[in-house]
């Protein structure tokens, strides 16, 4: 059944709503520690797929793992580097540092096209990747000089960490668009199975030995299940009715939810400086996509891959 506009539209502020829940979920675990949290993780999103995918898609979808070519298993490292980077730097630095980061994604893809497609970017995009840049220097900034000692709000090399997201997500947008170039479309839906399975075998070895108690590994299942698997499964059919800078305006309700629920969930108040960063890049993005939203046509540069991290 095909949503409808409105449909997709509420369905999507639900998905970001969940993915959200990260931070708040993860303040919340006693025993279990970084790549631990992430073997976990996506263990239970692995195992939540295997489930999903054979009723959405039929027992076909697995034959797409043997015959989606290297593209289809670039894509998934990709998604393997955003799985880990995101919960890892979640351990090291403030959920609003994280965010803030990871909402970088759009305008380092535009960047992407640009440097390695060669498509041509209009100059509200230059204007917001400038606007953008100057938030993120100015918390990267304000961190480096307090010296990280703010603990887990201060934290410069988690936020580090977290560039890797939106980073690894700009190469996996490449890697889609060139091979749709050659007339080969890349499924995203079996290669975030990839990522989930490849994430979990790296971070296994680093995972032991387990320290996660029934409660963690209760908080964990919830995350691989209702944080990351369903979730995607859901923005993959909300960009297939949206256009791309409506799915890329409503992604960044994410930041929103997400640092409003580890600041009520779990007392963790946002630094001044990643509040101030993040306005400005948050506003940019927006001003981006709205202009976006007014032009007649969607450039490919402002493709925006379903955000699941």
């Amino acid at each position: 059944m095909r949503l409808t506009h409105g449909g997709a539209v509420w369905l999507m502020v639900v998905v970001t709503l969940m993915w959200g829940t990260a931070g708040v979920v993860t303040r919340h675990l006693a025993q279990a520690h970084s790549f631990e949290i992430t073997f976990w993780r996506s263990l239970f999103t692995t195992l939540a797929l295997l489930v999903i995918l054979p009723l959405w898609r039929g027992r076909a979808v697995f034959s797409q793992l043997r015959s989606g070519g290297r593209e289809l298993w670039i894509s998934g490292v990709c998604w393997a580097v955003m799985f880990t980077a995101f919960m890892v730097a979640l351990t090291m630095a403030s959920t609003a540092s994280v965010l803030v980061t990871m909402s970088l994604g759009p305008l380092l893809t535009a960047l992407a096209a640009r440097v390695f497609i060669g498509h041509r970017l209009p100059a509200r995009t230059w204007g917001a990747i400038v606007v953008a840049g100057m938030g993120i220097g100015w918390m990267y900034g304000t961190q480096l000089m307090q010296g990280d000692s703010g603990g887990l709000g201060g934290s410069l090399l988690g936020t580090l960490v977290a560039l890797c997201v939106p980073i690894a997500g700009a190469t996996n947008w490449t890697v889609v668009q060139h091979a749709h170039a050659k007339g080969h479309d890349i499924d995203l839906v079996p290669a975030v199975l990839i990522g989930a399975v490849l994430t979990a075998l790296f971070t296994l070895p680093f995972a032991l030995p387990f320290q996660a108690s029934a409660h963690d590994l209760g908080l964990l299942a919830f995350l691989g299940v209702f944080q990351l698997a369903i979730p995607c499964v859901l923005s993959v059919l909300c960009a297939q009715v949206l256009k791309a800078p409506e799915v890329a305006l409503l992604a960044l309700l994410e930041v929103i939810f997400g640092i409003a629920l580890a600041w009520i969930g779990a007392g963790e108040e946002p630094a001044a400086s990643v509040l101030t960063g993040g306005a400005l890049v948050i506003g940019a993005l927006v001003f981006n996509e709205l202009l976006a939203l007014r032009g007649r046509r969607t450039t490919a540069a402002d493709t925006a891959l379903p955000g699941a991290h």
